[in-house]
């Protein structure tokens, strides 16, 4: 089943989301990048008014690929409390440069979760290097928020076959990139574990606006999850991590 998560920057924004029936919790600031980073004062905050009601992730910032600076903010924002953490690997040089420090992270015991950029040159063999490299989840995203949604840069067979290839290798599956709500239909054959939203949440205004609570129930019907929220989301998702160490 496809869960939704829906990206927030304040507690505020957290609750709404939480409300209207979100599945996990997703902390960054849209107005620093595709994957820009808020405080991590305010990332603590935020986890701290969640209080383990939902899973709850947190990005890192586009980063440059200084595999130390990476992996320091990896620490830095783990530390805060969040279930996951967001790396993005914006080309091949995070592939031939980082993978070793993250694995270290890994190691330690960190959650992460890999994004990749449909907009960016695709790699080969990439979802097994980060299996490999002791990931919990790869996504993929849109790194360019001006050049158009995830079904703009790839198939929905191309979708599917990713998605299909990260479950072969035991990692949780996400899909986003400035989707709509045309894009939930045709996304929920690909199957992924859950699917990204912020723009979308905005009621059709700058992914930068405020979290509107009414396109965030909408979004959550249309993935056929307007049921009322139950604790074995967050705990099928914490079984699937505690699986994927045995």
């Amino acid at each position: 089943m496809t869960r939704l998560l829906a990206s927030v920057t304040n507690i505020e924004e957290a609750e709404l989301v939480i409300s209207a029936g979100a599945d996990i919790v997703d902390l960054k600031d849209p107005a620093r990048g595709a994957l820009g980073a808020l405080p991590l004062s305010r990332i603590r905050a935020i986890v701290n008014a969640v209080a383990g009601r939902r899973p709850v992730s947190a990005t890192i910032g586009d980063l440059p690929a200084d595999p130390d600076a990476l992996s320091w903010t990896v620490n830095d924002t783990a530390a805060t409390g969040v279930d996951f953490v967001k790396v993005g690997l914006f080309g091949p040089e995070y592939f031939d440069q980082c993978l070793h420090a993250l694995a270290h992270n890994a190691a330690a015991g960190v959650p992460l979760v890999a994004v990749l950029f449909a907009d960016r040159q695709p790699y080969s063999n990439v979802v097994a290097r980060i299996a490999d490299t002791g990931f919990k989840g790869v996504m993929l995203d849109t790194a360019d928020k001006a050049g158009g949604g995830l079904r703009q840069h790839l198939s929905l067979e191309e979708l599917s076959a990713f998605v299909a290839a990260a479950r072969a290798q035991g990692l949780l599956t996400g899909l986003a990139g400035s989707l709509r709500m045309a894009d939930i239909g045709p996304l929920l054959a690909a199957d992924a574990d859950y699917l990204g939203f912020r723009t979308a949440l905005c009621g059709g205004h700058a992914r930068t606006a405020a979290v509107d609570p009414a396109a965030v129930v909408a979004i959550r019907a249309c993935l056929r999850r307007a049921e009322t929220y139950e604790p074995s989301t967050s705990t099928w998702i914490r079984a699937t991590i505690d699986a994927s160490d045995a």
